[in-house]
């Protein structure tokens, strides 16, 4: 039997459907055998035949290969390198198809083909390379882990100090007060105080620096030398020679017959202080994604047959009724069925002051009722809330990997490589310069140490994920991680206007009719009446207000960009747009033309036909709307409009936000031509809340969704406004451009900083009559230099949102 390969299909629903997979991919080139089980969905192939090849043929077969996600906390990985060499091993795993890990959370996140490979896969692949894994998917996990980390190196921070300092004393005492040096002779002996050094360096590199060991012999044997590999030649080479020079001196010359244990002590000791400041700072820039996870209440009120139970929210489902008291947090997302009351909804708007919320009016999960009892109706449990897709939203962010990232990769992929040779040159080299094997070994051991790639390594991963996380805190989600880059460069902000600039709540401003105007107004309301668009509900609302009695349409359809038909009695209606209708009567072009200089949207209406009245709705501009424009041409960019309205209207608003660019009149399925159009001029950002604005969000360059738009448009947009403030778009580009400039901060000091000190490590200034660098002083620079990377990377918590 050859190889077997299973996977996951999706789309089964009878025996037809497993017969025309199990076609499918009998006719793949190479199969040899090919099982589909509707029952558990799953197929298993045997032959020389790959993963992806399958997975094609089933799509084409309408039963696309199921997709799933993993994600696993991988303990262990210090640098670059580990990122590599993670990356490697689980890409290796058959059936995986994408493999990032980010080294500032710790996080692995695999994408793979559902049923082709599991977590413990994974876990082994890692495994093999002296990396512990665990499948995780939770935040308090995450927290828990992360509070055990620090404990742990807290603790071996502290054995090794305690065990170093003696060491230290007896090697370096000496040196700061000369009499310290005739008291060890006098009394314990030079070479008692050497083995003595000997014992206490040996328990430090087996007990609390056997972490390096544990991860960096295994690197060494796979030919893929990482960080922890760096400290164990550095420290075993250092430890070797004066194991050497203590119990054998006869074996070396008698000029380099000198003990450097307190270099390899101090090593171990600085390098685990340096990773415990590293997870303590790691910890604050999680800080948002854990924020986040306590607005999740643990506990609801649910009503039963006999009574009201406290039950765990885990336990709730759709259609549960749930009692909220006055101070509650609101435990998932439903509606209201009684009461109202003040809901404090500042994780979702950013607005300090509570909203009022009745009957009808849907609840978010997190949020807060203030003032008054409530019961509502649970639509949304688990991961299909808001806070839990907000909360995977910021997660995915915080993961991404962007592209700038690529290069570090490719940079340490080879790097620790590179100075295991230059360590190797510089040993060479002072050998032959006759310096002798002691100052030979020294200078090596400096490079060694000095060289880390854990700040290169960290440079890019904290920095986005310390921004993402602010941009949630701040009412902003980039649902895509290279966002965040993408966002910083582009050239033009487009607007759609509608719901975006204006406040999306278009009122009703004058009525035009050729007839009863009354009987008009209520049938063309019973059209709109299921429409979702802003100036549909205008039309509804001005019959509700004249108190109109609807009558009944039926064969309601609705064109994109146009308008709708539909059927009263025996009668054809129609109403939309000028461009949805011809040979209008000049009476109502007349009357449009006057309303639409006024800045009104103007919607036509016939009959059988006929045109019968013309309506003008007008928007208000948001408040707030010139106040970010202007910020955002103080950053450079160029402000445009693409919109569907008329142009006199988009006119009147343009002109009244200063907009000189503006493409009107534009069909849904025209937009992503408007933007391409726009982009002929540089890199473009576009900005637009409903259904109509999908192509041009998903055509921009970055698309920005506002919060309180459609599931549609947050779909297709790379950025979401948690709430429907304009300022949202002025605060989601600094961050960007903020954190781009702390990526290049911290990438330029991360090869600034090896560049600089791997020469004077090797011996450069010697030169020049200057003292060597120490193996400590080396190990004390390489952890300053990521403790300084997370430090600056920490600084995005202070960005604020535009006032």
């Amino acid at each position: 039997m050859g190889q077997m390969l299973r996977l996951d299909v999706t789309g089964m629903t009878c025996g037809g459907c497993v017969r025309r997979a199990e076609a499918a991919l009998a006719a793949v080139p190479g199969v040899t055998a090919a099982r589909v089980n509707l029952a558990t969905k799953r197929a298993e192939v045997e032959g020389p035949v790959t993963l992806p090849d399958l997975s094609a043929a089933l799509a084409r077969a309408g039963y696309p290969a199921a997709k799933t996600d993993f994600r696993l906390g991988v303990e262990g990985a210090t640098c670059g390198s580990c990122v590599t060499r993670i990356e490697a091993a689980l890409r290796a795993v058959p059936g995986v198809i994408r493999a990032d890990f980010n080294l500032a959370d710790g996080v692995a996140r695999v994408h793979a083909f559902g049923g082709a490979v599991t977590g413990s896969d994974l876990g082994a692949a890692l495994a093999k390379l002296g990396y512990l894994a665990r499948e995780t998917g939770s935040t308090d996990g995450t927290a828990l882990r992360e509070a055990a980390e620090q404990a742990a190196l807290w603790r071996d921070v502290t054995i090794a100090a305690a065990l170093t300092l003696p060491v230290v004393i007896l090697a370096m005492g000496p040196h700061v007060w000369p009499p310290l040096h005739h008291w060890i002779a006098a009394n314990i002996g030079v070479t008692t105080s050497n083995v003595v050094q000997f014992l206490l360096t040996t328990l430090v590199l087996a007990w609390p620096g056997a972490r390096f060991f544990r991860l960096g012999l295994p690197a060494l044997r796979h030919g893929a030398p990482d960080m922890n590999a760096l400290v164990v030649l550095g420290t075993g080479a250092a430890w070797a020679f004066s194991t050497v020079a203590t119990f054998a001196p006869a074996l070396l010359p008698e000029a380099s017959r000198v003990v450097y244990f307190e270099a390899a002590a101090v090593i171990v000791t600085l390098i685990l202080t340096g990773r415990w400041l590293e997870s303590r700072a790691r910890g604050q820039a999680g800080d948002a994604i854990r924020g986040l996870a306590r607005l999740q209440e643990t506990d609801a009120e649910r009503q039963t047959a006999t009574g009201w139970e406290t039950v765990p929210v885990a336990a709730l489902v759709a259609d549960d009724v749930v009692r909220l008291r006055p101070g509650a947090r609101v435990p998932v997302d439903g509606v209201i069925l009684t009461g109202a009351a003040a809901v404090d909804e500042a994780m979702l708007t950013g607005e300090p002051v509570p909203a009022a919320r009745g009957p009808g009016d849907r609840l978010t999960g997190g949020t807060i009722v203030t003032d008054a009892p409530l019961e509502m109706r649970v639509t949304a449990v688990g991961a299909d809330t808001v806070l839990a897709r907000i909360m995977a939203a910021v997660a995915d962010a915080q993961g991404a990997k962007l592209p700038i990232q690529a290069l570090v990769d490719r940079v340490t992929a080879v790097f620790v490589p590179v100075v295991i040779g230059i360590a190797a040159l510089t040993f060479a080299f002072w050998m032959i310069a006759g310096a002798g094997v002691g100052v030979a070994l020294v200078a090596a051991v400096s490079v060694l140490v000095v060289a880390c790639p854990c700040a290169m390594g960290l440079a890019t991963p904290t920095s986005i994920m310390v921004g993402s996380g602010r941009a949630s805190e701040l009412g902003v989600l980039f649902r895509r991680g290279d966002a965040l880059q993408a966002l910083a460069g582009v050239d033009v902000v487009a607007f759609d206007k509608t719901g975006t600039l204006t406040e999306g709540h278009p009122v009703f401003r004058a009525m035009t009719v050729l007839g009863a105007e009354d009987d008009v107004l209520a049938a063309l309301a019973a059209l709109e009446q299921g429409s979702e668009h802003p100036v549909a509900r205008a039309v509804v609302a001005e019959a509700a207000k004249r108190a109109l009695v609807l009558p009944v349409a039926t064969d309601v359809r609705a064109t994109p960009g146009m308008g709708i038909d539909g059927c009263i009695g025996d009668a054809a209606w129609r109403i939309g747009a000028g461009r949805f209708f011809d040979g209008l009567p000049e009476a109502l072009t007349d009357a449009a033309d006057a309303m639409e200089a006024a800045g009104q949207t103007v919607l036509f209406a016939t009959r059988d036909g006929a045109g019968v009245a013309v309506i003008g709705v007008q928007d208000s501009i948001r408040p707030e709307a010139a106040r970010v424009l202007d910020a955002l041409r103080a950053r450079g960019k160029r402000i445009a409009m693409v919109t569907g309205d008329a142009a006199a209207p988009a006119q009147a608003v343009a002109r009244a936000l200063g907009i000189d660019t503006v493409i009107a009149g534009v069909l849904p399925t025209a937009k992503a031509a408007a933007v391409a159009q726009l982009q002929q001029g540089g890199k473009v950002a576009f900005v637009g809340d409903g259904i109509n604005d999908a192509p041009a969000l998903a055509a921009a360059d970055v698309g920005i969704a506002m919060g309180g738009g459609t599931d549609i448009a947050r779909q297709a947009a790379d950025v979401v406004l948690i709430g429907a403030d304009l300022r949202g778009v002025a605060t989601a580009l600094d961050i960007s451009r903020r954190t781009m400039a702390n990526i290049r901060q911290n990438l330029g000091w991360a090869f600034g900083y090896n560049i600089a000190l791997i020469p004077v490590a090797a011996g450069l200034l010697a030169a020049f009559n200057s003292p060597q660098m120490s193996p400590m002083l080396a190990s004390a620079a390489m952890a300053a230099s990521s403790v300084l990377v997370i430090t600056n990377a920490l600084r995005l918590r202070r960005v604020q949102a535009l006032a």
